[in-house]
């Protein structure tokens, strides 16, 4: 799941660099939190994630409690990806400033491993604060949930690879895939972390058709095979796991289309 609070009329700022309004599937978004806690209560095996809830729209003690409270209901299999954003009309709606994101945003990673660390909890920063307390339930999965970071700047992966459990990046081209790779395993080596036990998380918007499309079709778009390749590929340039996301095909995502397409890319045993 990814996260967005509206769809503005007149955006203020470009999305990622693409002129025009925002893509179609940003006009209607289930809550992350609440979407995921219907699932969690639905299901029993599969993981649950979200690349990415947005820091700047949430206080980071409450968020950890939140997350926490849906590990517990899910059994612990909850995946927490978070970004900085990128919407300056969000930001103004939600009151959140937009200056010193990156500095807010290492905090707020340490104010979730502490909330989510061993009690007695106590932490004082520039920009939060919790007093000397015990902060419970803890998740079930200790020391805490998997924790990602999402972005392509070079602080971005600074930070995934410093305060993190891993990178998440979102709709990697394949053509960009092999520098973006190195970049967070340089990150990761920077920080004294093993590359090759460090995760990379992609998200992967697809598309099924009957028949193939051919070379110069977009990459996870085409036949069973074709996407298959794609995901081999991807595997083979050193992502560690890969999701399909089918928010931004062709008219939506139309639930029995997208079952239909995730049944026949499942592997056959």
């Amino acid at each position: 799941m990814f996260q967005r609070l509206f769809y503005p009329v007149a955006p203020r700022n470009e999305y990622y660099g693409a002129p025009g309004p925002w893509p179609e599937a940003f006009r209607s978004v289930l809550d992350p939190v609440v979407a995921l806690t219907w699932a969690a209560a639905h299901t029993r095996t599969i993981r649950l994630g979200v690349s990415v809830l947005i820091m700047p729209f949430y206080q980071p003690l409450v968020l950890a409690k939140q997350l926490a409270t849906l590990d517990v209901m899910a059994g612990g299999r909850l995946d927490v990806g978070v970004g900085i954003g990128w919407s300056l009309d969000e930001f103004e709606a939600t009151g959140a400033p937009a200056d010193r994101r990156g500095a807010r945003a290492n905090e707020f990673l340490e104010v979730l491993r502490a909330a989510w660390g061993d009690d007695p909890v106590e932490f004082a920063g520039e920009f939060y604060r919790i007093p000397r307390s015990y902060v419970r339930p803890k998740p079930v999965q200790r020391p805490r949930p998997r924790l990602l970071v999402g972005g392509y700047s070079e602080p971005v992966l600074r930070r995934a690879a410093t305060l993190a459990d891993g990178y998440t990046g979102g709709n990697i081209p394949l053509a960009d895939l092999a520098g973006v790779v190195a970049r967070v395993q340089a990150a990761a080596r920077a920080a004294g972390r093993d590359p090759a036990q460090f995760p990379i998380v992609c998200r992967g918007s697809f598309r099924l058709t009957d028949a193939p499309l051919g070379p110069d079709r977009r990459t996870l778009s085409g036949s069973v095979e074709e996407i298959r390749d794609d995901i081999r590929r991807y595997a083979d340039a050193g992502v560690s796991e890969l999701f399909l996301d089918p928010n931004f095909q062709p008219g939506g995502a139309e639930l029995r289309s997208v079952l239909r397409q995730l049944d026949a890319l499942a592997p056959k045993t």
